[in-house]
């Protein structure tokens, strides 16, 4: 998408993304390395083109490609996040958030499988708000 103003506020953020503000404050969180508002008077934020361009693709990874919050941050680690929405592909997006069985059939837990599952309930919840 793109946009004249350099800097957007985070309610026209929010607008062209058509998602809350607070989810665009939890992303934040989520995505520190990707997602870098400057902030204003009062601790305003605004966003510059390229992070708008960014959360457009977070937004279509997570709500039209029905990836996690770990396998987005999985894709920023590894430098594969696609710079624009045109450029998803279902080959550059896997699903590997499996748990590993053994032959006891217990599931085995670790602190990933932890961190996406709490991900997972804290995006239900700011969808239920």
């Amino acid at each position: 998408m793109e946009n004249k103003e350099y800097f957007s506020s985070i309610n026209d953020v929010s607008k062209r993304l058509n998602v809350p503000a607070h989810t665009l404050r939890y992303w934040e969180k989520q995505f520190p390395s990707a997602i870098k508002p400057t902030t204003g008077a009062g601790g305003r934020r605004y966003y510059r083109s390229e992070t708008v361009d960014k959360l457009f693709v977070i937004k279509d990874l997570l709500y039209t490609h029905g990836m996690t919050i770990a396998g987005v941050k999985k894709m920023l680690r590894d430098g594969n996040l696609p710079s624009s929405s045109e450029q998803i592909s279902t080959e550059n997006i896997q699903i590997s958030a499996q748990p590993v069985i053994t032959n006891d059939l217990s599931p085995k837990i670790n602190n990933n499988d932890i961190d996406m599952a709490i991900s997972f309930l804290e995006s239900a919840r700011s969808l239920l708000q």
